[in-house]
């Protein structure tokens, strides 16, 4: 074999091996939302957004397995359209911002159980305490950025939780101890779309 055969041999095993290991996305805050929703004494469903979210995601579409998340939150950016309501949320009642000043997530594990649907899997860090969280997810699109012309991709997703679970439990059960989480989200790749075809 000639050396420029085994060049452009070994170039191209490690292209493929690069886009093997997947895409790494970057969160974009301005097109995240993580809402939490929950019940107050059975008359309505407030809900709060946590805004200002960052983090990484990689997708691997040939093999979802290989697939990662990690989210951080600051509390922040979160918002549930009352001032003293977010006063309150923050204080040491619930939050503690203070003393914790954000929420983390990091996956362990991704599946795919349907065309576009993935069972994401992590720990859900809050106020200090780490418990499992288990999100159900949709891939919304994967393609290039019209306005960006790089790599993208978003997904919607659901979890539900017990504030309890993570020292936020007061005034359960009249307020709710059960919330639920939706999120809908846009990540880019930091290189052109083009080179990750």
């Amino acid at each position: 074999m000639s050396k420029r055969f085994l060049l452009t041999a070994a170039l191209a095993a490690a292209s493929a091996n690069a886009f093997a290991a997947g895409v790494t996305y970057k969160l974009d805050p301005t097109h995240t939302n993580v809402i939490a929703s929950w019940n107050h004494f059975g008359f309505s469903n407030p809900s709060a957004n946590f805004g200002g979210v960052e983090g990484t995601l990689v997708y691997d579409a040939a093999d979802v397995a290989r697939s990662s998340v990690q989210v951080t939150l600051p509390l922040s950016g979160m918002d549930s359209f009352v001032p003293k309501l977010d006063e309150h949320l923050r204080g040491p009642d619930f939050f503690d911002a203070a003393r914790f000043p954000e929420a983390r997530f990091s996956s362990t594990r991704v599946e795919a159980v349907a065309a576009g649907k993935l069972r994401i899997t992590g720990d859900l860090t809050i106020r200090g305490v780490t418990r499992p969280v288990v999100l159900d997810a949709t891939l919304n699109k994967a393609g290039e950025h019209p306005m960006l012309k790089v790599a993208a991709i978003g997904f919607d997703a659901t979890a539900t939780l017990k504030r309890s679970a993570f020292g936020l439990g007061g005034f359960a059960p009249a307020v709710s101890d059960e919330v639920t989480l939706r999120i809908s989200t846009e990540a880019s790749a930091s290189a052109p779309a083009a080179a990750g075809k």
